[in-house]
This record gives C-alpha cells, structure tokens and sequence, in this order.
C-alpha cells in the first residue's frame, strides 16, 4: 500500500492526481495545510507496525523535527520512506536517505513537487507517461513556479482557476480521468465558459484591492500590505507590477489566522521574510501563519495607517517616463517633478529644487519619492497649471 501525505495546493494535489494514474486503488491520499502535516504523521505513526509494510511518500511539505527523527528511525528499520521537495527550507532532507529536494533543474527551469514525484516515478518505472500526463504535470510546474506569467502561458493559470472553482476532490477525479483518456490535456467548452467568467471577476477584485493597499518599511523592506481572502497569487503578482517601488506584498487572511509573501523582484528573498515568522516557500512566494509577532507588525502596527493613493489614471498629458515631465504630489502638498535631461539622465525636482543627483532611469526616481514620500501621479488638470507656472518661471 502507497501512502501518499502533499499539500492542498494545485501543485500539491497534481502529486495526489499522478500518484492516482500510478498506483490506482493501491494508493491512499491525504491532502494537508503546512500546519496540518504534522498532526497527520504522528496519527500515522501510532500504528508504527502497519507502517512498515506500507510506502510513505510526503511531497511538497516539510516535517518537524521530531517527525523527521521518526522517519528516519522508519528508514533505518527496514520501512520504505520518500519525501519530495523543491522548497530550498527543505533541501536539509537531502542529508538523509530518504530525501529527495531539488530546487532547479540543471537547464534553470524550478521544478514543483509534481513534476520531482512524476519523474521519481518514471525513474523507478512506478508509472507509464502519456502526452496528456506531460502536458498537465508541465501546467502544473509552469504555475507553481510562476514561469507561466513570464511565458504568458494563460492555460496554467486557467488550471489553476479551474481548481479553486471546484472541490479538490471533484478537481482530483476529473484531471486523472481526463489525463488517462486523453492524448492531450485540454479544458472543456463548459470549463472555458467557466473560466472566461472567472477571469472577469478576478479582475474586478485586485482593482477593488488595489485601493486598500497600505505602504509602510517593516525592517529593511518597503512592504505593501493588503487584506484579502481569495486569489492571493493573481493579487501578489497585479500589485507587485502596479507599485514596483514596494519591495514585496503582505496578504493577510485574518479568518484564516495566515500571511501570504509574494515579490517580483529578484533582490528580495520573502522565504526568509517569511521564515522569520516561522514560515517558508519560495523566494518569490511564501507564508506563514499569524502569530503574535506578525500581527504586531502587519496588522495592529498598520491599523491606523490610510490606504495608498492611486496614481492618475486616463491621463492625456501626465504620464509615467514623459521625457517633458511627470508631475507627482504627496500629502504634504510637495510637487515633485521628474524629466528628462538627457539619455541615462532624469532630474527630480522637489517643489522646484533638484533632489540628490540625476538617475539613470525614470523609475529609480519614481521609485525614490513613492518610498520616501508616498507621492502619487497628479491628474492632468494640475498638471498643466504647474508646467504654466513652470515654463513662465524658468524664462524669467
């Protein structure tokens, strides 16, 4: 008997639908939280017995201490015992025997948890591939990983749309049928229906988020934080190229006592943000769950705070990168004026006085005043009264 203990994600469910093609009725899965696992594995091991005559596999979560020491002990005695991962926190459990983490393949491509449990299977001749089988565990990969944006492969985002919008248990016996019956992997008319719909609505929440976004520096970070209960990924990835001047985005599900980390920047690792709040994941997305500390900071500190103000939008005149000016204000009522004065060369101006010296590009100074001051793109109406007062002034 296989046992098969993933994570309740698309990425950890993929595990639960290959191992499903696999190994058919012979395989018993679980799908756990982070939290959960835990719990689960030492249910598991107060019938210790039985356990050795069964395969444990866990993939894309990671054991406690003490659950590791149990598995290890299972390992030494005789039971037969697999963990894969592709979360760097784990490559610890490479140290061990029964551990199987890797985080990039050699060509650059990250890998998931379900492609690592796929070709662990095809390696040990577990399982048969199948186009279909390809296509849908590379969708998988392609999302997790979040090379389907920088691809712009939309069918890997629309799996896992596809997999919010119906119950894992629904997900799970309608991808492993289609997959074995299928030469390729390809959605429905009524699921395409589905997921036009879906799209639209995801659309109108992250421009509603959008204006509930509160900026603030927590350690060395500028963090942008939002309350959301759905479509964190959608939301991280939106924000983070809206407001590229915040270093990562804070999601915070307070029903779900849970802080989703999510940057778009390479600079920025927010596994270890995450990791300090007894988190993890990826360097790009992780979480953790909202203990004492993380409250604190991300909530009860940010209470008080108001929200971003949104840049100008439908702008005629002022707009980002102008090489004759972009005009921006903050709360304060400080102008700030960002123009071109040459190739390689932006000028700021703070209320008509030049700020530190020129940028390189219009973002480094865009970046400069929306962390420092908070400023906002202006509309055009005032826009055009300061380049009045601007070129009347400079020709005096």
């Amino acid at each position: 008997m296989y046992r098969l203990y993933t994570h309740n994600d698309l990425d950890g469910v993929g595990c639960g639908i290959v191992a499903k093609i696999a190994f058919g009725k012979d395989v018993e899965v679980r799908y756990n939280s982070v939290m959960g696992l835990d719990h689960q594995i030492e249910k598991l091991f107060e019938n210790e017995k039985k356990l050795k005559d069964d395969f444990l596999i866990i993939t894309d979560l990671s054991v406690n201490d003490e659950n590791l020491i149990r598995l290890d002990d299972l390992e030494k005695g005789g039971g037969k015992v697999r963990l894969i991962d592709h979360h760097k926190t784990a490559l610890h459990f490479n140290d061990y025997n029964w551990g199987r983490v890797k985080v990039q393949y050699d060509d650059g491509r990250l890998t998931a948890a379900t492609s690592l449990l796929y070709e662990y299977l095809l390696e040990h001749e577990l399982i048969k591939s199948s186009q279909a089988l390809d296509e849908f565990v590379e969708l998988v990969r392609l999302y997790d990983t979040w090379e389907w944006d920088q691809n712009d492969n939309i069918k890997a985002k629309n799996l896992n749309d596809l997999f919010f919008m119906v119950s894992i248990e629904e997900f799970e016996e309608k991808m492993t049928e289609r997959i074995i019956n299928s030469d390729h992997f390809e959605f429905d008319d009524f699921e395409q229906k589905l997921l036009e719909m879906e799209e639209e609505k995801i659309e109108r929440y992250v421009r509603r988020k959008k204006r509930e976004i509160v900026q603030t520096f927590i350690g060395e970070y500028c963090a942008g934080i939002v309350h959301a209960e759905s479509y964190h990924s959608e939301l991280g990835n939106e924000l983070g190229k809206d407001f590229p001047h915040l270093d990562y985005i804070a999601i915070l599900n307070l029903g779900g006592k849970k802080i989703s980390f999510r940057t778009i920047h390479d600079h920025v690792d927010v596994s270890a943000v995450a990791g300090k709040f007894g988190g993890g994941g990826h360097a790009k997305a992780s979480g953790c769950s909202m203990g004492k500390d993380a409250y604190k900071l991300f909530v009860q500190d940010i209470f008080p705070l108001d929200p971003m103000r949104q840049d100008a939008f439908r702008n005629k005149y002022n707009n980002k990168s102008s090489m004759q000016g972009s005009l921006y204000e903050n709360k304060k009522g400080d102008k700030f004026f960002i123009f071109a004065a040459g190739e390689d060369n932006w000028i700021l101006e703070m209320n008509g006085k030049p700020v530190r010296e020129p940028y390189q590009n219009f973002q480094q100074a865009e970046n400069y005043i929306k962390r420092k001051d908070q400023a906002w793109l202006v509309h055009d109406d005032i826009y055009v009264e300061f380049l009045k007062r601007y070129y009347i002034k400079t020709k005096n």
